[in-house]
């Protein structure tokens, strides 16, 4: 199975993003941090139990919302991960990078 992203057929994603004639550094780096990201909140929501819907009550972002941030179609705003992260007993920090 393959996929074809901008006209070009890949094996994997993980192909698309490690082809630097295609994504710069950079880009790479934030496509795995958002993938990250996404990936910890859909953990921490079903660690606790919750659904979307669940969370969107406890939260006040609405469920939709919450379905495009886990399916990747939309990056979260600092103040959405935050009422999102709170109810689910996280919060945003910043810590130096390790060298």
């Amino acid at each position: 199975m393959s996929i074809k992203i901008n006209g070009e057929q890949y094996t994997t994603f993980r192909d698309y993003i490690n082809d630097e004639t295609r994504i710069s550094p950079a880009e790479k780096a934030q496509i795995e941090f958002e993938t990250e990201l996404i990936g910890k909140i859909i953990e921490a929501r079903e660690l606790k139990g919750l659904s979307q819907r669940d969370l969107a009550e406890i939260s006040g972002v609405k469920q939709p919302a919450i379905a495009r941030l886990e399916s990747m179609r939309s990056t979260p705003q600092i103040d959405t991960l935050c009422k999102l992260l709170s109810p689910l007993g996280y919060k945003l920090s910043i810590v130096p990078t390790e060298e």
